[in-house]
């Protein structure tokens, strides 16, 4: 247990100097979220094991599905926010912003082979398993949701918040309810960042 909560200290750490607006430091962003990605991934490996998960073209083309179903649950949601907030648009054009002064094919592969794929062995694979092992599997949902969603707040952003609950909230009820089609939850993570940051943005 110590091992799972230091991880998620490192993560809210990792994501705090991310996005907290008001640090101050010059750093590129990518190259902090890719190094983010590889470390916890790492954690999860070492102290989680390996993900459970199966390679196949049915895994792929189902994570694929649901990649599309919810960039449609939040292109739906983009226009209720700006019809509902007159600040929506503004907080999700400085969350675009992030792409600026990088080519928008390597934010792509990032995203697709190891940023994606990361969190999600990180906070399905490692997280949400090992929460739901000690307490139950209802239980390890809501806290790596909470979780999930908590360590966006330092962003001060409520629409990237309010995003990552959505997704953890999407994810980790995949990851709670079919658990076997691990894989197909990795590829959609990856395709979904991939999709709504790069190729068709909202």
């Amino acid at each position: 247990m110590k091992s799972l909560v230091s991880s998620i200290i490192l993560a809210a750490i990792l994501w705090f100097v991310m996005f907290f607006p008001y640090l101050g430091l010059e750093l590129n962003f990518w190259a902090m979220m890719t190094m983010s990605s590889l470390l916890l991934t790492t954690c999860a490996l070492v102290f989680g094991g390996k993900p459970r998960g199966r390679l196949a073209w049915t895994e792929i083309a189902l994570g694929a599905a649901i990649a599309v179903v919810l960039w449609g649950v939040f292109w739906l949601g983009d226009k209720c926010s700006q019809w509902l907030f007159d600040f929506a648009r503004p907080q999700v054009d400085l969350i675009y912003g992030i792409k600026e002064g990088t080519s928008p094919s390597l934010i792509a592969l990032l995203l697709l082979l190891i940023i994606g794929p990361g969190e999600e062995i990180f906070w399905r694979g490692f997280v949400q398993r090992r929460l739901s092992e000690r307490f139950s599997p209802n239980a390890g949902f809501l806290l790596a949701t909470a979780a999930y969603t908590l360590i966006h707040v330092s962003s001060l952003n409520f629409m990237l918040t309010m995003a990552a609950m959505v997704c953890g909230i999407a994810w980790g009820a995949l990851y709670r309810f079919f658990p076997q089609h691990f894989t197909a939850i990795v590829v959609s993570h990856a395709l979904w960042d991939a999709a709504a940051f790069v190729w068709f943005p909202l």
